[in-house]
């Protein structure tokens, strides 16, 4: 079975706007900047063979303040800018019908079938308490990126980091890890 890293877009490949403390996605194309650092730490990861797949949940598009053609237009530009996989985006807002909208795995669990993901071997990195609670719901191993919102975490990650670089970093340490123990057994 394939193994994947699952990435939250906002935050984690892209800047945001703060707003309040917390984290806003980008209106428009315009807006939408790559983070310093994403592309090489993505080509280190693809290089390793990992899936890399972006869940992003995406309710502006509900609340009418983003056109899904512009959330569709950034998609456009990551996939030509970043070796992604797959890009996996919930438009609805949180409810309790909704199965993609973060924390719930929804995104993740979809994933996993069309491509036989294994997601105890997997993981997920994100800038958000969702993310987490998402990760830990599909069972993968948590990475997040503390970016300083004044928004609290409900859970705690498998690890913290500043940035998707030390977030490679800590993933290709872990498989080094666990590959030598699995040589070791």
């Amino acid at each position: 079975m394939a193994q994947a890293v699952f990435l939250d877009r906002d935050g984690v490949l892209n800047e945001v706007v703060v707003r309040e403390g917390k984290p806003c996605a980008p209106a428009s194309v315009d807006e939408f900047t790559l983070l310093p650092g994403v592309p090489e730490a993505l080509q280190k990861l693809d290089e390793a063979g990992f899936l890399l797949i972006v869940a992003t949940n995406q309710p502006d598009v509900i609340h009418g303040t983003v056109k899904r053609e512009a959330v569709e237009a950034m998609h456009e530009r990551l996939r030509a800018l970043l070796p992604l996989d797959d890009i996996k985006v919930c438009y609805e807002i949180e409810s309790s019908g909704s199965q993609c909208y973060k924390p719930k795995p929804g995104m993740l669990l979809e994933a996993a079938r069309e491509r036989a993901i294994d997601l105890s071997r997997s993981y997920m990195v994100g800038d958000r308490w969702r993310d987490v609670g998402c990760g830990r719901a599909a069972g993968c191993y948590t990475i997040f990126i503390d970016r300083g919102y004044r928004e609290a975490l409900q859970e705690l990650p498998d690890a913290t980091c500043a940035d998707l670089k030390e977030a490679a970093a800590i993933i290709l340490a872990n498989e080094a890890c666990q590959t030598r123990e699995r040589r070791a057994e």
